[in-house]
């Protein structure tokens, strides 16, 4: 996960949600350059979704990410893809 803001509000949203992901501080945005997702203004990102193996290949992008369905159609996808499961 990238977010624009700094890492100290990045560690308290983490543990706000019990999150056991790391979220990358993208403070100059160029992470968010670099992907396209820049919003408008650069204020914000887009929410996309990029599939990337332990390779380092892109496997897939999902630029219609539903914040309601999120997990769900994450969970789907890495399942299509064939990415193994975490145990």
């Amino acid at each position: 996960m990238v977010s624009l803001d700094d890492a100290a509000k990045n560690d308290k949203f983490a543990r706000s949600v019990d999150a056991d992901f790391a979220i990358l501080s993208d403070k100059d945005k160029s992470t968010a350059k670099a992907y396209g997702v820049l919003g408008l203004a650069g204020l914000f990102t887009k929410r996309w979704t990029f599939y990337i193996d332990r390779e380092g290949i892109l496997r897939a992008i999902d630029d219609g990410v539903r914040v309601t369905t999120a997990g769900e159609d994450m969970t789907n996808r890495l399942r299509e893809l064939g990415f193994p499961r975490r145990s």
